[in-house]
């Protein structure tokens, strides 16, 4: 689904006081089984989510059909949205509209990281944190290294040299 993770993160909340309070259609204990159980597949959740809360409501026909719904006319509109792209990047217009698009995400991202991260840096440790940060964009970026092994490795090298008390 074309959603952003966190509208996916609330939308439990909000199905749960519609389902379970507002209509009183499902219970509060299968309808945490299955917010629980979506939480274990990764980049689905929210098909998973629905399709477990049809088969509580009307068993396998529903779950069937309600993951059909949530899929088929998302996967179409990303083919669809993949042949655009095609034909963009192929275009000069396009090629500059896309890569301002991709500036645009990056930055985005960088913002987001630093609003999340910024409560937690202090002035002591700056040049450890630009350290890792460094680091882990040049594995990432120049070595090709995946994101969770460099996440796993900044955490590994964080677990056995502990930021010093001043």
């Amino acid at each position: 689904m074309l959603i952003s993770p966190l509208v996916a993160a609330a939308l439990p909340s909000r199905y749960s006081r519609e389902l379970v309070a507002k209509r009183g259609w499902i219970d509060e204990s299968p309808f945490g089984l299955c917010y629980a159980l979506s939480r274990l597949t990764p980049g689905a959740n929210l098909l998973s989510f629905c399709t477990g809360i049809e088969w509580f409501l009307r068993r396998l026909p529903a779950a069937i059909v309600a993951l059909l719904a949530a899929s088929i006319p998302c996967s179409v509109l990303a083919v669809i949205l993949t042949m655009l792209f095609d034909q963009w990047s192929h275009n000069s217009a396009g090629g500059i509209a896309i890569g301002g698009t991709m500036a645009a995400v990056v930055v985005i991202t960088v913002t987001t990281c630093w609003t999340i991260s910024k409560p937690y840096i202090r002035r002591t440790s700056w040049l450890r944190q630009l350290l890792f940060i460094g680091a882990a964009f040049t594995f990432n970026a120049f070595l090709s290294a995946a994101p969770v092994p460099v996440m796993l490795v900044a955490a590994i090298v964080g677990f056995f040299f502990p930021v010093r008390k001043p």
